[in-house]
């Protein structure tokens, strides 16, 4: 589990206690030879927060300047794409899919972390003139904002997706 991962489920739990909702984030242990769906699951009996999460971490500091749909995603034996498998999980499960990314920014500099709803995303991802997004486009969406060491979550604002356009 990156760091990432972990901030995410403790800031889901903390929360979740905090507003006395009922629920539980939680990361599945991964398994060398068996898949994993998602890096974060969300169980609540509230539909905003049933959820599934996908996580991504650039160092912009090396000099990544985009997610990459074939670099930063798998494809497994069959040939199924990490986007199509996550995709059919998110439509069986009846989960809100989100792809949070983290963009590492380097020494002395805050990391940032940004929420793309996962409809976007996959819609992105099969239309054939897209094949990344950009640091820049990735900017444009929700940022998770961070508070006291945890990540504010706020899936209502996550979800409607809300694109920052300047």
């Amino acid at each position: 589990m990156t760091e990432f991962e972990r901030e995410l489920v403790q800031s889901f739990n903390a929360f979740f206690e905090k507003n006395n909702v009922r629920g539980i984030a939680h990361r599945l242990k991964q398994h060398r030879f068996t898949p994993q769906f998602l890096d974060v699951l969300v169980d609540s009996l509230n539909p905003d927060y049933y959820m599934g999460i996908e996580c991504k971490s650039i160092s912009v500091e090396k000099g990544a300047n985009a997610l990459y749909f074939t670099q930063h995603f798998t494809v497994d034996k069959k040939g199924s794409h990490q986007i199509d498998r996550i995709s059919d999980f998110l439509r069986r499960s009846g989960r809100n899919g989100f792809l949070a990314v983290e963009l590492r920014m380097g020494a002395g500099c805050a990391r940032k972390a940004h929420i793309i709803p996962w409809d976007d995303l996959y819609s992105r991802f099969h239309d054939e003139s897209s094949l990344k997004y950009t640091v820049e486009e990735i900017q444009t969406y929700p940022p998770i904002e961070r508070k006291s060491g945890h990540y504010l979550i706020e899936p209502v604002k996550w979800r409607a997706g809300k694109r920052i356009i300047e």
